[in-house]
């Protein structure tokens, strides 16, 4: 009987030893691996839950919830284009007040902390301060600006009364340059530096233009000047006086053009001649077209992509 109980013991043991054969078995054929998800880093509440696959749901979370850094979009004034306002200034040159307008670029408004490049356009003999308007030159302006092809700037248009004396007699140029300047560049956003500001025009206009950019070398850095023949104050000797008096790190940016049936078209050349003949680095454009408002309109968007390049 004694033996009868060890060997029932034993038969006891034995069972139980291989039960436990029997659990460990399925541990080394079941493997579970450990994915985290692709884009969202381990966190404590989820590097310690296992995931055999990773199931469609969870890759759909993932890319719905992927940051993405993206430029703002411009503001909503950029496409509209600028503005124009009508002003005039009594004046302590001139009899009557002077009249002129001023166009302003597009979110001017909108940025009250930005500064801005100036151009200043002078119209022909016997027009006004709407000529460069009726050109385009605004809407031009505009439409580069909005495409990025130009800077935004400040374009202001004056009007001269006096269509007939020339320089030094007419005091048209010194209220634009004591009266004008000044308060132009308290009223508005201005960069007040000389290579931001430059002075244009056409035909007389241009004549002005000329006289201003060099005698006035301090004030502008760039000049042009649009079928201008010069004033016949200012033939080639006077022309040469003032270029003399410029420090040759001052010299302003020059440009010229002309249609080649321009019937001042003589003039004209003596005056670009004066700036070859001293060496006097400028840009030369001889058109197709005469001295009248066609050309000038066709050539508008030339003249703003050549005075906005260095701004």
């Amino acid at each position: 009987m004694k033996y009868r109980w060890i060997l029932l013991v034993e038969l006891i043991i034995l069972l139980g030893l291989g039960a436990c054969t029997l659990q460990e078995t399925p541990a080394q054929v079941q493997v579970v691996t450990f994915t985290p998800s692709i884009s969202v880093p381990p966190t404590e509440s989820n590097k310690s839950v296992p995931s055999i696959t990773e199931s469609p749901s969870q890759t759909e979370s993932t890319e719905l919830t992927a940051t993405t850094t993206t430029t703002p979009p411009p503001l909503s004034c950029w496409n509209e284009g600028g503005y124009t306002q009508h002003h005039q200034l009594f004046s302590d040159f001139l009899p009557d007040p002077l009249i002129f307008r001023v166009h302003l670029p597009p979110c001017y408004d909108q940025q009250p902390e930005k500064e801005y490049p100036i151009l200043y356009l002078l119209h022909g003999q016997s027009y006004g301060d709407d000529q460069w308007d009726r050109l385009g030159v605004d809407e031009t302006a505009d439409r580069l600006i909005a495409l990025g092809e130009i800077p935004p700037f400040i374009i202001v248009l004056p009007a001269e009364q006096d269509h007939n004396t020339p320089p030094p007699e007419s005091p048209y140029g010194d209220a634009i340059v004591n009266e004008l300047l000044p308060y132009i560049n308290e009223t508005y956003r201005i960069i007040d530096k000389r290579a931001y500001r430059a002075i244009g025009g056409l035909s007389r206009g241009g004549n002005w233009a000329v006289h201003l950019g060099l005698i006035h070398w301090e004030l502008f850095g760039t000049f042009g000047a649009h079928s201008s023949p010069s004033f016949v104050t200012e033939g080639p000797p006077r022309i040469r006086e003032y270029l003399q008096a410029i420090p040759d790190d001052k010299l302003p940016h020059i440009y010229m053009d002309a249609g080649e049936n321009d019937g001042w078209i003589e003039y004209t050349l003596k005056l670009e001649a004066v700036f070859t003949e001293e060496n006097i680095p400028h840009e030369w454009f001889l058109f197709q077209g005469t001295h009248d408002e066609e050309y000038w309109a066709n050539h508008i968007e030339d003249y703003l992509r050549w005075y906005t390049q260095g701004w």
